[in-house]
């Protein structure tokens, strides 16, 4: 374990052996949580393919909390990777197993760690480097054998009635492919190594001011990259009987921080890949999304549309070119699709996406779902217009009943094709399975 957090946990065990030790014990749960995965992505139209296979183990512990006006609790989690199949030499441009020094994929990857945590009344800090912050300014991706890891604090407070407010900061990160830490960075320049900033800070509220109506606000700085503002409107109208209409709305403001908001910062390499306003790195972006969700029975409709001013890229957290093997990023945006995420400076997206739950027809644990996005008026880094368009297919089977409840069987299909990357068709195969350990 990091010696950075054996203090907070010493701490916890002292505070623990003065305390009862009931709801610690009794509200304790622990699982592991084994995922077989194969990911094969194939760029159509450039040399490179990635296709490999993969076993990923995850014991996750999560204890209660200590009785009395201060609470004590710890969680920890235990993740390793295998790899079964390393591609025959089609490991190139792997976000999911980690390089060997030879740039063969590795046989095995693992990591641990933990995090303190202390509850007064409603409000629970969370100090160490298992934090997976699902959040509109910071969305850890899930999205391979093993998933990112943050390290830092987090306090979340439910005090007041229907609102939650949440703030932190992080300093590092351990990205899905990767055993090693790594600072914060946006996606930078083609081939360019970027700094890294070790403050990711963040704020924000979230009030159901109606059991139908969520509103939400969050502020996110990452020192000497942007600060961001992102507002939210989440509303479902109900309509009868297994009828409803879900409307959400998502805008985000992001402006040039520290080192980015400098000719001689951004000339130290604190600068934004892609299109920006005359080609100054510079970090300048409003994005907004609307979607209308139709539900009836079984079947759900998405319809939306997305835009990205044209000044930069729309960002988030992307440690991609931090040379720590941290590839591999979720964005709390409608698009973030299987292949891409319509995030370009200047895209106009338009998307639908259909779900359909086979309980209706007497299939429990079935689902599938495809969805279509077309985005335009890309700019380049040259200011010229592209277009790309992706569809992507989902498919889920969690069995019900019998010995093997609980195992979970899931297909991924993306294609993506236009002028403004690389044609790639995505094929990932996952097989789940959790067993409770307490």
């Amino acid at each position: 374990m990091n010696q950075r957090f054996a203090l907070p946990l010493f701490a916890c065990t002292l505070l623990m052996s003065s305390s009862s030790w009931a709801d610690f014990v009794k509200d304790s749960s622990a699982s592991l949580n084994l995922r077989n995965f194969y990911f094969d992505n194939d760029t159509r139209n450039a040399t490179g393919r990635t296709a490999e296979w993969g076993q990923g183990a995850i014991i996750n512990y999560r204890s209660g909390f200590t009785d009395g006006t201060v609470g004590v609790g710890v969680d920890a989690l235990g993740m390793l990777g295998l790899r079964l199949d390393g591609g025959k030499g089609k490991h190139t441009g792997s976000t999911m197993i980690p390089d060997e020094s030879d740039g063969s994929a590795r046989h095995e990857w693992s990591r641990a760690g933990a995090t303190a945590k202390l509850r007064v009344s409603k409000t629970v800090l969370r100090y160490g480097d298992t934090l997976q912050p699902i959040l509109p300014i910071l969305k850890t991706n899930d999205g391979r054998v093993l998933p990112q890891t943050y390290s830092g604090g987090m306090i979340t407070s439910e005090e007041f009635d229907n609102l939650t407010l949440v703030a932190g900061q992080l300093e590092h990160m351990v990205g899905r492919g990767s055993t090693n830490k790594s600072g914060f960075a946006v996606g930078g320049p083609s081939g360019r190594l970027m700094p890294q900033s070790n403050k990711f800070r963040f704020a924000g509220a979230e009030w159901k001011a109606t059991p139908n109506l969520l509103l939400q606000y969050y502020y996110a700085n990452m020192e000497d990259y942007y600060g961001q503002h992102f507002a939210g409107f989440l509303h479902t109208l109900p309509l009868g009987s297994d009828r409803s209409l879900t409307t959400d709305l998502r805008y985000f403001h992001t402006e040039s921080d520290g080192a980015n908001a400098s000719a001689q910062g951004r000339a130290q390499g604190y600068r934004v890949g892609g299109y920006t306003h005359g080609s100054s790195g510079e970090i300048d972006n409003n994005t907004w999304s609307a979607a209308f969700t139709y539900k009836q029975d079984g079947h759900s409709l998405m319809l939306g549309h997305q835009r990205v001013s044209g000044n930069s890229n729309f960002v988030q957290p992307n440690q991609g070119g931090t040379g720590e093997g941290a590839g591999g990023t979720s964005n709390y945006i409608l698009t973030d699709s299987l292949v891409t995420n319509f995030t370009r400076a200047g895209e106009q997206s338009t998307f639908a996406k259909y779900d359909y739950n086979f309980k209706s027809v007497g299939l429990p644990g079935l689902s599938a779902g495809v969805a279509y996005i077309v985005g335009s008026h890309i700019k380049n880094t040259r200011g010229e217009a592209q277009d790309e368009w992706e569809r992507d297919i989902t498919m889920d089977y969690l069995v019900q009943t019998g010995t093997l409840k609980g195992l979970k069987f899931s297909w991924r299909n993306g294609s993506l094709r236009g002028n403004a990357t690389s044609d790639q068709d995505q094929n990932r195969l996952i097989i789940g399975y959790s067993i409770p350990l307490l």
